[in-house]
């Protein structure tokens, strides 16, 4: 089969160019052409038929939805986030730190499948079989049944792909994998957007469950062309610091299931292994309460978790720092304007650290009532209650907003022993009178809607 040519589109008029230019011949952009395969007519048209037969036109109503069939791995918080297992013919881009884990969690996975009678494939890029083999004497599998193809060019692995016929395909990593019908080295934006469109045709087209491993830039998003995420079914993120046991899988696009779901995990000598209650990892053990410390119940796809929000309110001088660890720098910003104009907390002179404990990451608002008190604690040198946590979100007027599915995280949260808690009056149990405390399962819930009256709660408390 004769090779095809190379042609370098412009990404900002769609014009192309038979050879590599500075500038753009047709619209004078720079540095805006990118190579690609210009086949010909009667291979293009083979190269983008259609996976499955064409289909006439229907009415949705009319059309029948069916559950799509999914195979668990045998690894409980991966199925998590995965939303319950592999689809068959899906696509899953899984991305992380260099150590962070990828592999191994993969690797694992592979065993667990292939011992569930699947036929597998490993096809590593980055490491001989002999490396992958050694990791897997590390994990335990020294009986592992896993196929090992040592592999970067692109028309091999698909050839391999064909004859095997493996129920999961793990590509490691997508960033090595090099098609001889581009002249760009591997890891470039073509030839990334050009193997990953192959494998995923693969998929579709043979029924393979096919994994892609992307590395990450600096800033921690995926590396690469952002059309890969939208090529895929799921874009999973690897999470948590090296110099940590514990690592966090997380559902950024899941088109089976729900997004923002994570897998707690915790690694070991023999690998990674699920952690059955996350928010232990969350909570510091104080054996008494300390100032700036606030419990919060965060809510993490369908899981809540309790996560120790921390703050360290200084003495700055005339230009105080606003440094935050898992959190939003504006919004902690935005907080203490509101803490100062609204309940006359002033911080303008100090220094303001806070700190979301074992390197989560929170994103929502929900957190906004218990760093303002965990701040308004540290800053009064007063410890809260012990047992005691909050939750909400907090306008710019000063009212306190409620958070989704408030029932169940004061369910989490009474589950693991907590007392007192403060939250949105929306949130609290509806029994009682306006204002006063309402019991749940033995934790004492104080609804509020304002911030001042949070604090106010807070000094009746102490």
């Amino acid at each position: 089969m004769a090779k095809d040519k190379t042609v370098y589109s412009c990404t900002e008029c769609g014009g192309s160019s038979p050879k590599w230019q500075g500038k753009c011949p047709h619209c004078g952009a720079w540095n805006t052409l990118i190579e690609g395969v210009a086949e010909a007519p009667a291979a293009t048209r083979n190269r983008f038929a259609s996976l499955a037969p064409a289909s006439e036109v229907a009415v949705l109503a009319d059309i029948e939805a069916a559950e799509v069939p999914r195979t668990p791995t045998g690894i409980g918080e991966l199925d998590r986030v995965l939303g319950g297992g592999i689809v068959e013919g899906g696509v899953v881009l899984i991305g992380g730190d260099p150590g962070i884990g990828k592999s191994t969690l993969l690797l694992q996975a592979l065993d667990g499948l292939q011992r569930s009678a699947l036929p597998t494939l490993y096809v590593t890029g980055e490491e001989s079989g002999a490396q992958v083999a050694l990791r897997s004497r590390r994990l335990g599998l020294e009986q592992s049944q896993v196929k090992v193809l040592a592999e970067i060019q692109l028309e091999k692995i698909l050839a391999t792909i064909a004859a095997q016929q493996p129920a999961v395909a793990v590509i490691d990593s997508i960033q090595t994998v090099y098609s001889d019908q581009l002249t760009s080295a591997p890891g470039s934006v073509a030839q990334v957007r050009e193997c990953a469109a192959h494998l995923t045709r693969a998929a579709k087209s043979g029924g393979t469950t096919i994994v892609l491993v992307g590395h990450v830039t600096k800033e921690g998003a995926l590396a690469g062309p952002r059309v890969l995420e939208h090529m895929v079914d799921t874009v999973l993120y690897f999470e948590g610091d090296t110099h940590s046991s514990f690592r966090l899988v997380r559902a950024i696009k899941n088109r089976f299931g729900a997004v923002n779901e994570i897998g707690v995990f915790a690694m070991t000598e023999k690998g990674l292994k699920g952690v059955a209650n996350p928010s232990a990892i969350f909570l510091s053990q104080h054996s008494e309460p300390v100032p700036g410390s606030c419990v919060l119940v965060t809510l993490e796809g369908t899981r809540p978790m309790l996560v120790e929000i921390q703050a360290l309110v200084d003495s700055g001088g005339p230009s105080p720092r606003r440094l935050s660890v898992g959190l939003d720098r504006d919004r902690l910003a935005m907080l203490l304007a509101v803490l100062h104009r609204h309940a006359g907390v002033a911080c303008m002179d100090q220094d303001v650290f806070v700190n979301a404990v074992g390197g989560v990451r929170i994103s929502e608002p929900a957190a906004d009532l218990a760093v303002m008190l965990a701040i308004a604690s540290s800053l009064r040198g007063r410890a809260l209650p012990k047992g005691f946590l909050a939750f909400g979100e907090v306008g710019l007027a000063g009212e306190v907003r409620p958070a989704p599915r408030g029932q169940e995280r004061l369910r989490e949260a009474a589950k693991l022993g907590f007392s007192v808690a403060i939250v949105p009056k929306a949130n609290a149990p509806k029994p009682g009178a306006r204002g006063a405390a309402r019991e749940m399962e033995g934790l004492t819930i104080h609804p509020v809607e304002r911030i001042e009256e949070a604090l106010e709660v807070v000094r009746g408390l102490a």
